[in-house]
């Protein structure tokens, strides 16, 4: 059993699948978005070896934890996205994912030119591992949306 996990943005969409145990997180890929149909037809390219049982979405709020307008987008996407993929939909809170991605990205030593194209995918990490870490070591039914 895996789960997936998406950093949706306006341009790109960070990718990530857990182990199969549930309990680390790999990053999969960056997709560019262009339209709705070829970002629907690369994000299930992407997850089509991995066959995962959900798909963890990370949605981004206000620091007071409010949700603001790209919240808005992104539970529109996903909207699209759990009727493309046929899966259920968690949504998780992606407050200073980015951060966070880009922290372990300087410790790492990676080039602020590299950085910019993997930074996404590193954020669908942070939000996959949290999710599964909130799961405790086993995974169990998903969190309500």
């Amino acid at each position: 059993m895996r789960i997936g996990a998406l950093d949706v943005g306006d341009r790109r969409i960070g990718v990530a699948v857990s182990d199969e145990l549930g309990l680390t997180a790999q990053g999969l890929s960056v997709v560019r978005r262009t339209n709705l149909e070829a970002d629907m037809r690369a994000l299930r390219e992407c997850f089509e070896p991995y066959t995962p049982t959900t798909i963890v979405v990370g949605l981004p709020r206000n620091m007071n934890g409010s949700e603001g307008p790209q919240a808005g987008k992104v539970r529109r996407f996903a909207t699209d996205l759990e009727q493309s993929l046929g899966l259920p939909l968690v949504f998780w809170d992606e407050r200073l994912s980015t951060v966070a991605a880009e922290r372990v990205l300087i410790e790492g030593n990676v080039r602020r030119a590299k950085r910019k194209h993997v930074i996404d995918k590193v954020a669908a990490v942070v939000i996959l591992q949290g999710y599964l870490d909130s799961l405790g070591t086993t995974l169990g039914p998903p969190h309500p949306k």
